[in-house]
């Protein structure tokens, strides 16, 4: 297996491309030598889940698509950024009783942190934003 992994996908911003992202990143983390049943893997698809929740709904339509970027250094680190083209940089919203949304950046800072990774929001060229997240890469190389 090589030690430098690349993989990407464009999906319509539409609710059914959440579970397609999950699907795919789990797909291409298997493919790399994550087991499915690895504790850090739900932790993926969790964040994978909402940062593309997060570019469907909070993009008011003007993001018709919506990227998943996977980058893989062999036994060092896995990124994976979610693009979309809407300029809107993610707020934090205060934690509100009765409020129920505006806690997808919270759970993604939080569970990235969690598993000693770094979470990053930059402008892309074209106007949008990407999303990024990178966690240390914790699964044996397969050979």
């Amino acid at each position: 297996m090589a030690d430098h992994q690349e993989a990407s996908v464009t999906l319509p911003s539409e609710p059914a491309s959440v579970s397609a992202a999950r699907k795919y990143v789990s797909g291409m983390l298997a493919d790399w030598g994550l087991p499915g049943d690895a504790e850090v893997s739900d932790t993926v698809r969790l964040i994978v889940s909402e940062l593309a929740t997060n570019a469907v709904q909070h993009t008011f339509g003007q993001s018709p698509t919506f990227t998943v970027d996977l980058t893989l250094e062999r036994d060092e680190e896995l990124r994976i950024g979610v693009t979309d083209s809407h300029p809107r940089f993610p707020k934090r919203l205060p934690a509100a009783v009765q409020q129920d949304n505006g806690r997808g950046m919270v759970i993604i800072r939080w569970l990235t942190a969690e598993c000693g990774g770094r979470l990053t929001v930059r402008p892309t060229a074209e106007g949008g934003k990407t999303i990024s997240i990178s966690l240390p890469w914790t699964a044996p190389v397969q050979n």
